[in-house]
């Protein structure tokens, strides 16, 4: 009888910050419809109709996202977003 080991082998995963990521706000039952909009107009950058459509997408499904984009321009968008109260995740 002998017994055989495999040695365990931990790999380091750098995550490439210059790669396409989406920025994600979720759905609650605290924020107006006018708040979100309001934000993501200010914050995204979006054209009043754009904001709208977004939030009834958040509305109706429990998110959407919002903007794409590197995880270094979409991060400060995303802390405005918390901030502002509305719960944003970048995926």
């Amino acid at each position: 009888m002998s017994w055989q080991f495999e040695e365990e082998e931990f790999v380091l995963v750098e995550e490439n910050v210059e790669e396409g990521k989406g920025l994600v706000v979720f759905n609650d039952e605290v924020n107006s419809f006018d708040h979100v909009i309001d934000t993501l107009i200010k914050v995204c950058k979006h054209e009043r109709i754009q904001a709208e459509q977004c939030t009834y997408i958040i509305h109706f499904n429990g998110k959407c996202e919002v903007k794409k984009g590197t995880y270094l321009d979409l991060k400060p968008m995303k802390e405005a977003i918390l901030d502002a109260g509305i719960n944003a995740m970048i995926v």
